[in-house]
């Protein structure tokens, strides 16, 4: 038979103290509340005997409040989404908060499983990288006062706290970048999905192209087929038969996907293909040759989307002006956009 959970009332009978006593030393506050050190000891030394632990749900209910924030990304595996992961828990971390971390792999039915999962254990706010079709989820969040703050993109139709770059202008860069260094016919290759972060970037790739009179040469995959067959073949024929001298990745894992198969058609195509990636890492920085890379600002955005939680759990009433931030890109210039005519020389 399970053993009875000992109860804050059970340990107050024990030690002949208050109950709000032993509240006030278990949340960190005896010193701040005059408690005698002596006090303190006893409670805490009597707590490790017993190896106790709250009850979370029962303390959120009676407080309001769990002290814990939900990170929902895309894949938390991805360098981009886990060091921003990283940086919000130390943000959170220092005000007394925990943060749960969890993948919708871009799945809707997995991203509403989780927000239903997470809603019942009442935590106190969601930070959240939508997938495309929970809008309505999103909504009802807000509705019911739970704080969202959306990251990365979000739904135009819906007013929403967010914090996003400027996604547009980033790519528009990096095309214009691989036109000055002369190159002619340059592919976007991107993930088939309405979210306005990749469409963004798919119309900042456009526009440079039109603006240099080039022809747009674009593949989009669908999402569940990155790793998959039909996206190899789908990337071998772009690479074989378009004559492209350059490639622009609309995202990270795209550009590891597709590095794959480049080597596989031809070892030396790396180096005579003028490459660009959105999102930094480190693989780039490091592989030969290094990749140009659009980086985000990723300190920055974790703290935006941080400031913004914490207004709105200040908020007695969870509803503040909404707060959305647009933040720029910067291009990493490495070894993998030099002019053709620059490589060949080197």
């Amino acid at each position: 038979m399970k053993q009875k959970r000992p109860s804050i009332k059970d340990i107050a009978k024990a030690l002949n103290v208050s109950i709000t006593t032993i509240s006030f030393v278990l949340n960190g506050k005896g010193e701040e509340r005059k408690i005698s050190k002596e006090v303190i000891k006893k409670i805490e030394d009597y707590v490790e005997e017993i190896n106790y632990t709250p009850n979370q749900v029962a303390q959120s209910l009676r407080t309001g409040e769990s002290k814990i924030l939900v990170f929902m990304v895309e894949d938390i595996s991805n360098s981009f989404f886990a060091n921003i992961a990283r940086a919000i828990e130390d943000i959170a971390y220092k005000k007394g908060y925990k943060v749960l971390f969890c993948s919708n792999e871009n799945n809707d039915k997995r991203s509403r499983e989780l927000i239903r999962v997470f809603s019942e254990r009442l935590v106190d706010g969601f930070i959240i990288i939508p997938s495309a079709g929970i809008r309505k989820e999103i909504e009802k969040l807000i509705k019911i006062g739970i704080p969202v703050v959306l990251g990365d993109r979000y739904f135009e139709d819906l007013p929403t706290h967010y914090v996003v770059i400027d996604n547009f202008q980033a790519a528009k860069a990096a095309t214009q970048h691989l036109i000055n260094n002369e190159f002619k016919k340059i592919a976007f290759i991107t993930i088939d999905t309405p979210q306005n972060q990749m469409t963004d970037r798919f119309k900042g790739y456009s526009q440079a192209i039109e603006d240099a009179g080039l022809e747009s040469i674009v593949l989009k995959l669908p999402f569940e087929t990155i790793n998959k067959k039909e996206g190899i073949a789908s990337i071998e024929t772009l690479l074989l038969k378009n004559n492209i001298d350059a490639v622009f990745f609309s995202t990270n894992y795209l550009t590891q996907f597709a590095f794959e198969i480049i080597k596989k058609i031809n070892p030396d195509l790396v180096y005579n293909l003028g490459i660009i990636t959105f999102d930094d890492n480190e693989f780039f920085k490091i592989n030969n040759p290094s990749i140009t890379a659009v980086a985000q600002p990723i300190e920055q955005i974790a703290k935006e989307l941080m400031d913004i939680m914490f207004k709105i759990l200040k908020s007695k009433d969870k509803n503040i002006p909404l707060i959305q931030k647009t933040l720029e890109a910067s291009l990493q210039i490495r070894d993998s956009s030099k002019n053709l005519s620059t490589k060949n020389e080197a």
